[in-house]
């Protein structure tokens, strides 16, 4: 039990990692929650700033990935095949969302104003960045639904597993759908944000209840379950 005490405190420290450089990140990028313009603004502006943004970026989702491999180590005594299914869905948001952030530094380029790129007028160099500022966007969304999805599996493990709490696996689930339906709103009711509102708040108190109990709680004295895949 020490060892699996160990081993959730760890990932609850990753998990917390992740969302303090994730937050830290987008408020010296401003890349997230931001319009395209604004972001060609942000980077003519504050290069530097943004530099240090994108960094930090870069760090919290490796943070991430390497909080899900804890998971995994920690959940796998539950059942070895679903946790290696969400470790997996996890390592495929992971490289959707880190080809998208090259995307992101494109724009950078673009912008940065170097000799090469005098063949182009600074409006068609703006218009270009804004275009993979939208297509960083678009990958971001497009990388919720395998971070979403993994929260089924790892929701379902938790609540199965005996060491820790059964609400925490309800929620983890509720968030899993809640990433999802964020998804189909940004895409197909782009004008109606208001849909994902309540996901986005389920979202952050689902997996910040995880990463607080994981970090500060631990696990329970308590023999993992096993659940058999039929």
């Amino acid at each position: 039990m020490n060892s699996i005490n160990k081993t959730a405190r760890i990932a609850g420290f990753l998990y917390f990692m992740y969302i303090v450089t994730s937050i830290i990140g987008n408020e010296f990028g401003r890349f997230v929650s931001v319009d395209a313009p604004a972001t060609v603004n942000n980077i003519m502006a504050h290069e530097s700033q943004f530099r240090i943004g994108f960094v930090i970026s870069l760090f919290s989702v490796v943070f991430f990935l390497l909080a899900a491999w804890y998971l995994y180590v920690l959940l796998k005594l539950v059942n070895k095949d679903l946790a290696l299914l969400f470790l997996l869905l996890n390592l495929g948001g992971f490289a959707i969302l880190c080809f998208s952030m090259l995307n992101l530094f494109g724009s950078l380029l673009l912008l940065s104003g170097a000799d090469y790129l005098k063949v182009f007028q600074p409006d068609q160099l703006q218009a270009q960045a804004m275009l993979f500022i939208n297509l960083y966007k678009n990958g971001y969304i497009i990388a919720q639904i395998p971070y979403g999805i993994w929260l089924f599996p790892l929701g379902y493990l938790v609540f199965k597993s005996g060491f820790l709490p059964k609400i925490l696996g309800i929620l983890l689930i509720v968030d899993c759908f809640g990433l999802l339906i964020y998804v189909f709103q940004r895409f197909l009711l782009p004008g109606y944000e208001v849909i994902s509102y309540p996901c986005m708040a389920v979202s952050f108190i689902a997996e910040l209840s995880l990463t607080l109990w994981l970090l500060i709680m631990g696990t329970k004295d308590q023999k993992p379950a096993t659940v058999e895949i039929g």
